[in-house]
């Protein structure tokens, strides 16, 4: 049974922290070379470091790019316990516009389709989204359809904030030292990139950072970002003949020779794939920007081997220097960081069990910071945030999710 979801005061205070996170625009740009990527994240940094002050945390500092990093002191006599760590990050995804985000509240959803925009006539459907059922007489709160969420991660700094407030509040409730972060940039691979794990000072950590409840995860894709520029020719058309090359002809050309079986629309599970995120074309010049994912190692090294190949096959059609790759790590599956650290998921399996919870520990078809922070030293498996759709004006979550999230931290932390 819950702690907090008998009590209206802890549920509006966790709502109204998500609805105030999810109004700040905090969109990332994988364009960007500063940390963070954009000087819209110091908006919610500085809001986020502002409230962990306001409600009691120790040593609360804002760095340089961005990081947040505060404490929940022990309160034990005599601590031994190991400081454990829970982080979120507070950018967005920059796949759909997070500006303007106008949230919706539907208490006591029937399980019907919800009409988010009346101008647009823009529905949320239960029928294309069946998870949609799972939350039948649970507050859900939406976009207006012109926007995504932000419930990634947004949910998960609220309830890793409510939770410190909460223990804070609460000091019957006996426990150890605990640090709590926030990171920009996650949703462009970059989220840990510049994660000070020694000022952190955790022995281990957990993202909350999922998705359905009961989600509990620690393998991951390993993960690459590739770039691929492709080199015409602009001349007039009327003068063209034998000597124009069009970069955006080509680049359909280049798209076609990757495999049309390996995206994600069409793979699932431990599949891997090739994901062409956007593509930008003139006459004059292409750029094609891809991602490339597979949780098996050598597989992913293969798949990295064949992006280079297809480009040079491409070179020797077109001419050397007309296509170019850059390929870029992002993070590695994590797994591997977990062999005799099974105390880590078994704690939070435990914590969820005693919230009523039947953990689901799957791969996560995608990665989090924590993967990252797993090969810096800091082990961090996933903890579900109760968000849904993520990255699109269908992403939802049910307030309950959230509570139950909460829930989950509190009881890591006095177990």
């Amino acid at each position: 049974m819950s702690i907090i979801e008998f009590n209206p005061l802890w549920k509006e205070k966790l709502l109204n922290r998500f609805l105030a996170y999810v109004k700040i625009y905090s969109t990332s740009d994988a364009e960007s070379e500063t940390t963070p990527s954009t000087p819209r994240q110091w908006d919610i940094a500085k809001y986020i470091t502002e409230e962990l002050k306001t409600i009691g945390l120790e040593d609360v500092s804002l760095d340089d790019n961005g990081y947040i990093m505060g404490y929940i002191p022990s309160n034990l006599e005599d601590d031994n316990r190991p400081t454990i760590g829970f982080i979120s990050h507070y950018d967005t995804s920059p796949d759909f516009s997070g500006e303007n985000v106008k949230p919706q509240i539907w208490e006591n959803y029937n399980g019907s389709d919800l009409l988010l925009n009346e101008t647009t006539g823009f529905t949320l459907s239960s029928s294309k989204f069946e998870s949609l059922k799972q939350h039948i007489g649970q507050t859900l709160i939406t976009t207006d359809g012109n926007t995504l969420l932000g419930a990634d991660d947004k949910a998960g700094c609220a309830e890793i904030v409510t939770a410190a407030e909460y223990l804070i509040a609460h000091p019957e409730i006996k426990h150890g030292r605990v640090a709590v972060g926030f990171t920009p940039d996650e949703e462009i691979g970059r989220g840990a990139h510049k994660f000070d794990v020694a000022k952190f000072g955790a022995e281990w950590a957990y993202t909350m950072d999922g998705s359905e409840v009961g989600e509990l995860e620690y393998e991951n894709f390993n993960a690459a970002g590739a770039v691929v520029k492709i080199h015409g020719l602009s001349v007039h058309p009327g003068y063209a003949y034998g000597k124009m090359v069009n970069a955006g002809l080509l680049a359909a050309e280049f798209i076609q020779m990757l495999p049309e079986n390996e995206t994600p629309a069409i793979t699932k599970g431990f599949d891997g794939f090739y994901h062409l995120m956007d593509i930008t074309a003139d006459i004059s010049e292409a750029k094609l920007q891809y991602i490339i994912r597979d949780h098996d190692e050598e597989k992913y090294e293969a798949r990295k081997k064949f992006m280079q190949e297809k480009v040079a096959e491409f070179n020797q059609k077109h001419g050397e220097g007309t296509a170019e790759v850059e390929i870029k790590e992002q993070y590695r599956n994590m797994k591997q960081q977990f062999e005799g650290k099974m105390h880590i998921i078994d704690l939070a399996a435990k914590a969820m069990k005693e919230a009523g919870i039947e953990p689901k520990i799957k791969a996560i078809r995608g990665g989090t910071d924590g993967a990252q922070l797993s090969y810096m030293g800091l082990p961090c498996p996933n903890i579900f945030a109760g968000g849904m759709n993520f990255h699109g004006p269908y992403e939802y979550v049910a307030l309950e999710s959230m509570e139950k999230a909460t829930e989950v931290i509190i009881n890591i932390v006095k177990v």
